[in-house]
């Protein structure tokens, strides 16, 4: 864990945002070892060096001095606070002098804009925050302590608090969604569905208060180092837990819409939970319109695009099935340890053509069903979560049928499959005992129960073909004539390596290209000078050793694009690399803007923290900068972020009029260290944005700075 003046110090270099700095502060306040002295001195030293914003300097210390509070409500022993340390002074507003103590302190800090709360604060006199659990998109999750129950000797006096995170209460429909939510959530109560209690709010801290939950969410199972995937009769319960509560939901007319691994929750007593239903819309509650007309949550941008699907990333109306599809993604990472579309959004996916490769553990008909559940359009997809799991659930079904026993059941069919097997190997003509049937044994997993066993008769048995091991060969008696050997078949013709197509893509002048080959099919997607030319680049790489299948996808850009591209393609190609884990798209698709249009784009952040850089390249030579800028200052972004930019028609299309380009830029850090222009020259740009990249790569790594590229062309409007 940091200390407290690290974690001071990475705010001050802009590596936290604000909340993010409260909730490490949460953290690192409950595990330093320290007392609040000490801690008091250490901030001191840290805000002489580098002072901290007033409001945020004042409300450490309380929080420091809360310490005491927490660990009283806690049940633990009170501990006197020294007074006497010596703190720099509090600058108020006014330019005075403030006292340094810790009324003085609490004062500045409630004269703050934006009031905080955190551990060892109590909202309302009743819920005093004991534990940061989490930052989300919505909020900052804390483990609670009621008072009232403690006071009533309730044996759960813990409950879960979603404080609304200072980024989103300054939304204006932020209020209505959190509202929303609990109203949402209390119509969902169900054993599978996080139970919410209340929505209320303290001043101007909005929370809502929920069921205190004890395990891990699956999200962390899947990331977890090694994992490769579980068997099927390991994950059924999973799977039954999350199709209950999606079930229950559906039926009570709510999508949840951000389902995902990160709101499933495994609980220390072996349950599932699905929770965060935030952004959940209404698709088929008359009573609802009204409500759905006022505010949409699925305006704040909260989806996820790896399990989002096609409809709900091109924005059409909510339907259980687009449930369904996130639902086939986690079972099926579930059992494999992957994504079915490496993390690919499903429109990527589907323009791409990806078809998911069938798990090894799963029969023919459990295949059908998460492959139907998979289906990129709705009218082929699983129709409904009672279907998927009735189709899925092979145990289920097997005890439908009456085939296994509920108590041993799969001892029953390991041991069925083995004696069939073996009766059937001993009985077919042509075969040889010994190792054979053990051989045939370890075949029939437990997972196939009945279905594994059933086909193993005398005449499958007699009729499959023998395995290429060497048995038969050497039971013959010694010195016995063999058959003549058939002439062996050509050696097969290598696949196609990577390795040689890179240095080929790197030659090419004013290029950002990304390859993927798959046995002897290549498929290059990018962008190519229109000088080149796609014509040379196919028949450039329809020449290699191995190519026998060539797919080209790739956009002329116009020569004056040449410095942009030099300048970022290596970002972009890594970005295309990795599973295109950042995207850009302009709307209308394919990019042609007439004068006076809006310039609207959406935009999909990695799978970590980051911030979100978006530039316009005019066919003037300069640069004007969407985000971050005066219009759009907050760039930072959680993991898996959309986000729509321009809806409000803040840059409207005008002169020069041709072939522009918008640009995408994810960094790990802040991109520059002070707010650039608006407007700038594109040669003084990516001067400063080389050198800076540079530094960040050198820090961080290459591999968290991604880009992508959307071309657009303008013309001016036709009367």
């Amino acid at each position: 864990m940091a200390s407290l003046a690290h974690v001071i110090r990475d705010y001050q270099n802009g590596e936290l945002s604000r909340d993010e700095f409260v909730a490490q502060l949460d953290s690192t306040l409950t595990t330093e070892g320290l007392g609040p002295t000490q801690l008091l001195e250490m901030l001191g030293a840290a805000h002489r060096k580098a002072p901290l914003p007033d409001d945020l300097y004042a409300e450490v210390r309380r929080r420091i001095e809360q310490l005491r509070v927490s660990n009283v409500a806690a049940g633990g022993e009170e501990t006197g606070i020294q007074t006497t340390v010596e703190i720099p002074s509090v600058r108020s507003a006014s330019g005075a002098n403030t006292s340094s103590s810790a009324g003085a302190a609490n004062a500045s800090a409630a004269a703050g804009h934006d009031q905080i709360k955190g551990t060892g604060d109590t909202l309302n006199n009743r819920f005093v925050l004991e534990e940061c659990l989490g930052v989300g998109g919505m909020g900052t999750v804390y483990k609670a302590l009621d008072l009232r129950k403690l006071e009533a000797s309730d044996r759960k006096p813990y409950l879960a608090i979603k404080v609304l995170n200072l980024q989103f209460r300054g939304n204006p429909n932020s209020l209505v969604a959190l509202q929303r939510e609990a109203r949402k959530a209390q119509v969902l109560a169900h054993r599978n569905i996080i139970a919410v209690y209340d929505f209320d709010r303290d001043g101007p801290i909005v929370y809502l208060t929920m069921e205190y939950l004890t395990g891990k969410p699956l999200s962390q199972l899947l990331r977890t180092p090694g994992y490769k995937g579980m068997p099927v009769r390991a994950a059924l319960p999973i799977v039954r837990g999350m199709c209950n509560a999606l079930a229950y939901a559906h039926e009570h007319g709510f999508v949840h819409c951000d389902f995902k691994p990160a709101n499933v929750f495994l609980t220390t007593n072996a349950e599932v939970k699905v929770i965060d239903f935030g952004i959940a819309r209404v698709f088929q509650r008359p009573e609802e319109e009204s409500d759905a007309t006022v505010f949409d949550p699925g305006s704040l941008g909260a989806l996820t695009p790896a399990y989002a699907s096609p409809e709900m990333i091109e924005h059409r109306e909510p339907d259980p099935r687009d449930d369904i599809y996130a639902l086939g993604c986690i079972t099926y990472e579930l059992l494999t340890g992957h994504h079915p579309f490496d993390r690919l959004s499903a429109t990527q996916a589907r323009n791409a053509d990806f078809k998911p490769q069938r798990p090894p553990n799963l029969d023919a008909k459990q295949w059908r069903a998460l492959r139907a559940a998979l289906s990129f359009d709705r009218d082929t997809r699983m129709p409904s979560v009672v279907r998927f799991i009735a189709e899925f659930d092979n145990e289920a079904r097997a005890e439908k049928s009456g085939t296994l026993v509920k108590a041993g059941f799969a001892g029953f069919a390991v041991v069925c499959a083995a004696a069939v097997g073996v009766f059937a190997l001993r009985s077919a003509p042509n075969r040889q005992s010994g190792a054979q049937p053990a051989a045939a044994v370890s075949e029939a997993s437990p997972e196939q129960g009945a279905s594994a066993a059933a086909p193993v008769t005398a005449a499958t048995a007699a009729s499959a073909p023998e395995p290429p091991s060497t048995a038969a060969s050497t039971a013959a008696p010694l010195g016995a004539s063999t058959p003549a050997q058939a002439p062996a078949p050509p050696a097969p013709k290598p696949a196609l390596s990577l390795a040689a197509v890179a240095p080929v893509l790197a030659q090419v002048p004013c290029s950002a290209l990304s390859a993927s080959a798959q046995d002897h099919a290549l498929t290059v997607r990018g962008y190519v000078s229109q000088r080149y030319g796609a014509a040379r680049l196919k028949d450039t790489l329809a020449a290699l050793p191995g190519v026998d299948t060539l797919a080209l996808q790739v956009e002329p850009l116009a020569d004056d694009k040449c410095d942009t591209i030099k300048a970022l393609a290596p970002y972009w190609t890594r970005n295309w690399q990795a599973g295109h884990v950042a995207s850009l798209h302009v709307r209308p698709p394919g990019g042609l803007l007439s004068e006076g249009d809006p310039l609207v784009v959406d935009v999909t952040t990695p799978a970590y923290d980051s911030y979100v850089n978006l530039d316009y390249y005019q066919l003037d030579g300069s640069v004007v900068h969407m985000v971050p800028s005066p219009r759009a200052k907050d760039n930072q972004a959680p993991p898996h972020y959309a986000a729509t930019i321009g809806s409000a028609g803040d840059w409207i299309i005008s002169k020069p009029f041709g072939s522009e380009m918008v640009v995408l830029l994810i960094t790990p850090v802040q991109l520059f260290d002070k707010p650039r222009p608006e407007s700038e020259s594109r040669a003084d740009y990516l001067r400063a944005l080389d050198t800076r990249l540079a530094q960040i790569a050198g820090k961080y790594g290459q591999d968290h700075i991604v880009a992508d590229f959307a071309p657009i062309t303008t013309k001016p409007r036709t009367p």
